[in-house]
């Protein structure tokens, strides 16, 4: 059975031990290819996050990576590099990067929303059609494991052995099924491209820390657009808001995605970067409390049952209609 903890923020969880510093990776995902901007963000934000995702938008550029990695590693930050090609980046720049940077690069994020084009059937959805939901969650993980992990053409072909790299994503469904297609660690997204701007933040959360939990991986959270069109992000405060709920839930990495939609400037603004200040602040003042997994509760579903949890008309595996489960 597909078991998924689910409980409460931990405003009302009981505590049993302190952490003495934060389990917590926080920082910014940037979009955009601008070296000299993502610079000055770096220099903005060095004294107040920890993480950088350096992103791309389809221009492989190995120098600018390279130029970059080296930035946020002088700043003191960890790292890990977006990429949504096999190639890129190359064998060598992953060896340099190991000999360069050591751990503070973390790995890839590699690829976007697999679980969420799945349910939407949209850009290239890995399954358009089986037999039952057995089949299809068969499919989605043995074809996301060979083009992560184990394919001819996977990104682990640049690796010395297909586990010699964390791959990270970002998702807003089927959590459970990048977790065993291979993924280490899945951001759970705030925002728009949840597929609906309502959708619960806390259902959000424990559906990718249930999975997360299972598979004795890592998640997190990845704060996205508010908006589709300017200003795209949230205001300052409703930005510190979903920080301190992904915070609060235990979520090990934080991240805030700055881009607009051509992928050509950052968006943040003042007032998101003085909450983000203002939110690193409180981590360090305020250890979290670890809750063991016994005091929470699980939701269970049926093996294979990919819904999506959008709401009462979303899709099981993009490819059928709600049943009388869905509706219980």
């Amino acid at each position: 059975l597909l078991v998924l903890p689910l409980f409460l923020n931990s405003q009302t969880a009981k505590a049993v031990t302190t952490q003495t510093t934060p389990n917590l990776y926080f920082g910014v995902d940037v979009a955009f290819e601008s070296v000299a901007v993502t610079e000055q963000l770096i220099d903005n934000v060095s004294s107040y996050t920890n993480f950088f995702i350096i992103g791309c938008t389809g221009n492989y550029n190995l120098t600018r990576l390279t130029i970059i990695s080296q930035y946020v590693y002088n700043k003191g930050l960890t790292f890990i590099v977006y990429s949504d090609d096999p190639r890129y980046p190359s064998s060598q720049w992953l060896q340099e990067a190991k000999t360069n940077w050591g751990s503070s690069f973390l790995g890839i994020y590699y690829l976007d929303e697999e679980g969420g084009k799945q349910l939407d059937q949209a850009k290239y959805p890995i399954v358009t059609n089986a037999t039952d939901y057995s089949n299809a969650a068969e499919s989605y993980v043995n074809i996301l494991n060979r083009v992560l992990r184990n394919g001819t053409f996977s990104i682990a072909q640049r690796f010395a052995y297909p586990t010699e790299y964390q791959l990270f994503t970002s998702d807003y469904g089927l959590y459970w099924y990048d977790y065993e297609a291979g993924y280490n660690t899945v951001f759970t997204e705030f925002g728009v491209n949840s597929g609906n701007e309502n959708y619960s933040r806390q259902l959000s959360i424990a559906l990718c820390r249930g999975a997360a939990t299972a598979f004795n991986q890592s998640w997190g959270v990845m704060i996205t657009w508010a908006y589709n069109q300017p200003p795209y992000m949230e205001n300052g405060s409703e930005l510190y808001n979903d920080m301190m709920l992904a915070y609060e839930n235990g979520a090990k990495y934080i991240i805030v995605f700055d881009s607009n939609a051509n992928y050509t400037q950052n968006v943040l603004q003042q007032g998101q970067l003085d909450s983000m200040k203002q939110f690193w602040q409180y981590v360090q003042a305020n250890p979290r409390t670890i809750i063991p997994v016994s005091d929470r509760t699980a939701y269970v579903l049926p093996e294979d049952y990919g819904y999506g949890f959008r709401g009462p008309d979303d899709k099981i595996w993009g490819l059928w209609n709600t049943d009388s489960l869905t509706i219980d």
